[in-house]
């Protein structure tokens, strides 16, 4: 078993409230003042083909648990360097929480393949970015969402992280 944070079974909706404020394509502008996080695959796609280089951007190869290789394939073709990361479905793995703090403490921009499931790697994003990043991701059904770090977002993702149970 991976060690890291699972949502019990009892409190999943807890974690299905939305972050942040649900934006077009057309609202990211180029802005080198604040970094740049992208958790999803489309979302990482839209955001690279704007013109934006991401300090981080995750996928794992699925876009509402359907295949979705456009991601996987830029990432290819453009030689770009990608670390994979095991992280199974529901849960954040330890090895996930480091790659992701070690990425926003390094100066270098990195691509995280995720094994498993990137859905709650917003949540290690969120606490380990600096004030003012600017993180999107995938909102099922929804599209773009965007949430800029704060103290305040901070704050509530430690209360969610205090629900999840530790895993050995």
């Amino acid at each position: 078993m991976v060690g890291g944070w699972k949502i019990p079974e009892e409190k999943r909706d807890l974690f299905k409230k939305p972050l942040g404020k649900l934006i077009e394509p057309s609202e990211l502008k180029k802005d080198n003042a604040n970094m740049v996080i992208t958790v999803g695959d489309v979302v990482s796609l839209t955001v690279w083909e704007l013109g934006i280089v991401p300090h981080l951007s995750l996928y794992d190869g699925y876009t509402e648990r359907r295949e979705m290789t456009d991601f996987s394939a830029f990432v290819e073709n453009e030689c770009k360097e990608k670390k994979v990361i095991s992280n199974p479905a529901g849960m954040i793995s330890c090895e996930l929480d480091d790659a992701i703090r070690n990425v926003l403490k390094s100066e270098k921009p990195a691509i995280i393949n995720v094994d498993g499931e990137e859905d709650l790697a917003l949540m290690p994003c969120i606490l380990h970015s600096p004030d003012g990043t600017r993180i999107v991701y995938g909102w099922p059904g929804k599209g773009m969402m965007l949430v800029t770090t704060d103290e305040s977002i901070r704050k509530e993702i430690q209360q969610l992280w205090k629900e999840m149970e530790a895993i050995e």
